[in-house]
């Protein structure tokens, strides 16, 4: 399996028959406490990256959408030093990639994009948010479903193996503190492609 196989049925078709709500980037803003419990709490350092995927459409009003979270992301970048990129992946799904030291200001540069694709009306194409960290066990991600509403971890290992042991910890420590995901069966993992890279590395 490739990057995001699964990702179209579990983060996509099937989780929006099962949605909780309309897409809503303001759940985003609960990385702003959840970050310094990773880091207080866990030993989790922020590795400085977020991802926002979300699925095309072949139209000019899309696209235009798509211009202006390039154009309000290049407007704040002097403000916030967020840089940023948008690009694809081989299972043709997008992606808006940000890098910055400050987890504030990365978490809201992804909500102003996402915001914008939910104002051009394609909220409903918006799949998922990455944020990634690091400790000395390795790496973990919680990864936000916008159909789900809703949050999950993922601690990949080597061999295409999971830490359930640090995910569940990772679940216990944000509880409250982020909507989790009570449905296992939607903590999909997000593999790395076959060149072993994820879109934001």
């Amino acid at each position: 399996m490739g990057l995001l196989d699964g990702l179209r049925a579990v983060l996509g078709l099937r989780a929006e028959t099962d949605a909780r709500r309309d897409a809503d980037p303001d759940d985003l803003f609960g990385m702003s406490t959840a970050y310094l419990t990773m880091e207080a709490d866990l030993g989790y350092d922020s590795l400085d990256v977020g991802a926002l995927c979300f699925s095309g459409v072949d139209s000019s009003s899309f696209r235009d959408a798509v211009d202006e979270v390039e154009a309000i992301l290049e407007a704040g970048r002097e403000d916030t030093g967020t840089e940023f990129a948008v690009t694809s992946d081989d299972h043709g799904y997008h992606w808006v990639v940000l890098e910055d030291s400050n987890p504030e200001d990365l978490i809201t540069s992804m909500h102003f994009a996402a915001d914008t694709f939910i104002e051009h009306g394609y909220g409903s194409r918006l799949l998922a948010a990455v944020f990634a960290y690091k400790n000395l066990g390795g790496t973990a991600y919680w990864i936000y479903s916008f159909r789900r509403g809703a949050f999950y971890p993922f601690a990949p290992r080597s061999g295409r193996e999971r830490d359930s042991s640090a995910e569940f910890k990772l679940e216990a420590a944000l509880d409250g503190e982020l909507e989790i995901e009570r449905e296992k069966e939607y903590w999909y993992p997000l593999w790395p492609s076959s060149s072993g890279m994820h879109p934001w590395e």
